[in-house]
């Protein structure tokens, strides 16, 4: 009898142990740095910097050789980021936000469902969304924000933002270039073949590096903390860039520059259940920011919620094996600050395949904290001065309608296969691809910003399921863009003549690609710029018209601009009218301010549109 008690509450001891070791949770930290893409650590690149604390993490668990953001600046990526939901499908990937929008119904930000099932959340401190925050995200997020605040034993959650490399420690003057010098040497910082081969893009490639190296530091002491509290063997702990790196041309843009970013997760020695691989394995599985928020959910044992566009990515139920297959990643870029465009792009293996919806805009166009860098200024005039190649050039120059590139012979993605016939295979997979992911989404940016603002920004995922018609319609008029002129006009015909307004919009945008006069159109364009009821389609038809030479846009455009009465809506008009003034056009604008009726407006809602006007004035 005494053997049989004594067996059962070993028996019991036994199980209440596995018990706990089952129950008990992860801690989750997240060191995120600003603007940094894979090109510049020795982690990934044989030019780049070292960052031995980041690699000692690396060390003991996963390096993501294929991580990527799905916006290249920061509210676009840290939104998708926090909702688990790609930008277009609720209009959260416009930086900076006119208005902010909800989360999807149902759906909640997904540090909430962590500390429903008693997790402490803590953020230090950036947010930078453009959704709505609900008060049961975060225990505190602040610059005071701390796991050391929870209860004993509670798990935790924690986010810590690393700000040192952000892109305005790179808007340095020329004092500092002539004068300070770079710990990392400069004559090995490799400066990517479509910038300009100076001294100055030296310095700020070797400067940049320094900016990662201070990074890695700053990293170090925050794990230092970890380790003299005791979690190491408790916590798994991401490192990762929040978008692409902030050289000229990668900040912004749907380079891989901006958007292939550097990720390790440390693994800890009490959950390495969770992930069946051996420290130091480099995974090239894709991964992106719509994963993050299940895969932390997943890691800490809570059920995903219903709406989330990813997959996790680690932890139980994830097949390692299947997941190293993955191969694909989608990525969005629209207005940044006051910069609108509209281009997506989808990656699949080595791969890449850029859409320009608006081809006729140029990827320099004039963008005021862009160009506070140095780096922008020079490229702008050494190609004004046409001291470049036609690699270098291609930055200030209209662009084609699809672009692909093989990234791994190719990262810095100057050799376009897009009009290579051996790749046209390639290239209808990839579009197709694309656009399957629209119209999974219902992209809401084929309407404009300030239509959604007035008319969906109160259900925006609603709004797109509503009208996805409508949208699918929209977008098929703008795809004959990839059709020549003689077996699109007369689909452009009808659309120009449409009463539906958008319509007429995505007709003059696709007239505008061509970059050519379509005899047949013009006068149905040119009545559309003196008598369309919407100022955007009048700006729009001014724009063709300027494009191809036939009338002047100075006068169109002013009257409209004069004419809005929404801030968001003048914005836009503003952007044609820079686009206008820019080198690939060289129109010259008079503004008289006083008759710009919404810079009325209050201050936060203008900030932006103030951008464009003084530099509208500046002749």
């Amino acid at each position: 009898m005494k053997n049989f008690v004594f067996i059962m509450l070993l028996t019991c001891l036994m199980w209440a142990k596995g018990f706990a070791q089952e129950t008990k949770r992860p801690n989750i930290v997240w060191l995120t740095s600003e603007d940094n893409s894979i090109h510049y650590m020795k982690l990934y690149s044989e030019d780049g910097v070292a960052t031995p604390h980041i690699e000692s993490l690396a060390d003991q668990g996963l390096v993501f050789n294929h991580a990527f953001s799905n916006a290249a600046v920061c509210s676009a990526a840290r939104s998708t980021i926090i909702s688990g939901v790609y930008g277009p499908k609720i209009a959260s990937h416009y930086h900076r936000r006119q208005a902010k929008v909800p989360m999807p119904e149902g759906l909640k930000m997904f540090p909430a469902y962590l500390r429903q099932t008693g997790y402490y959340t803590s953020n230090n401190s950036k947010e930078d969304y453009n959704i709505y925050k609900s008060d049961d995200v975060w225990d505190n997020s602040s610059n005071k924000a701390s796991w050391r605040n929870r209860s004993e034993g509670q798990p935790f959650f924690h986010v810590q933002n690393f700000a040192v490399t952000h892109e305005g420690s790179m808007h340095f003057k020329h004092n500092a270039f002539e004068e300070e010098n770079t710990d990392f040497d400069q004559t090995n910082a490799t400066i990517q073949p479509n910038h300009p081969q100076t001294e100055l893009f030296r310095y700020s490639n070797a400067r940049y590096r320094d900016q990662i190296s201070k990074l890695d530091n700053q990293i170090g002491s925050f794990i230092s903390k970890l380790e003299a509290d005791g979690l190491m063997d408790d916590t798994f702990i991401f490192y990762f860039g929040d978008h692409g790196g902030v050289l000229p041309g990668s900040k912004g843009y749907l380079y891989e520059t901006g958007l292939h970013v550097p990720m390790v997760v440390y693994v800890p020695k009490n959950f390495r259940h969770l992930v069946d691989l051996d420290a130091g394995t480099r995974l090239d599985g894709f991964v992106s920011f719509v994963d993050l928020a299940p895969t932390v959910l997943n890691l800490a044992g809570v059920r995903l919620p219903d709406g989330l566009d990813g997959q996790s990515f680690l932890g139980k139920g994830v097949d390692m094996e299947e997941m190293n297959q993955r191969d694909e990643t989608y990525s969005y870029a629209d207005r940044f600050d006051e910069k609108y465009d509209m281009v997506r792009a989808v990656r699949k293996g080595n791969y890449k395949y850029i859409r320009n919806y608006q081809r006729f805009n140029i990827d320099g166009l004039y963008n005021q904290y862009r160009y506070k860098q140095l780096g922008y200024q020079q490229w702008l005039e050494k190609f004004e001065k046409g001291e470049l190649n036609e690699a270098q050039s291609a930055f200030f120059m209209p662009r084609q309608v699809e672009l692909l590139y093989n990234v791994e012979d190719d990262p810095y993605e100057v050799n376009n296969l897009a009009e290579k016939q051996e790749y046209s295979k390639v290239l209808k997979q990839m579009r197709v691809l694309l656009k399957e992911k629209e119209n999974d989404l219902h992209d809401l940016s084929f309407y404009p910003e300030y239509y959604l603002i007035q008319h969906a920004f109160e259900n925006p995922e609603a709004f797109g399921q509503m009208n996805s018609k409508e949208i699918k319609r929209l977008a098929s008029i703008a795809d004959l863009q990839l059709l020549s002129i003689s077996k699109s006009h007369k689909k452009l015909f009808k659309a120009l003549a449409s009463d539906n307004p958008w319509e007429r919009y995505w007709a003059l945008i696709v007239c505008s690609s061509y970059m050519k006069k379509i005899p047949q159109l013009l006068p149905v364009i040119k009545a559309i710029a003196n008598n369309d009821n919407l100022l955007i389609n009048k700006v729009r038809a001014a724009e063709y018209l300027a494009i191809v030479g036939e009338q002047a846009p100075q006068k169109v455009m002013t009257e409209a601009l004069y004419a809005s009465q929404d801030v968001t809506e003048a914005m836009l008009i503003l952007n044609s009218m820079a686009l206008m003034k820019s080198p690939a056009f060289d129109y010259v604008f008079n503004l008289d301010v006083s008759k710009i009726r919404v810079l009325s407006e209050e201050k936060k809602l203008i900030k932006e549109l103030m951008k464009r006007v003084n530099y509208l004035k500046n002749n």
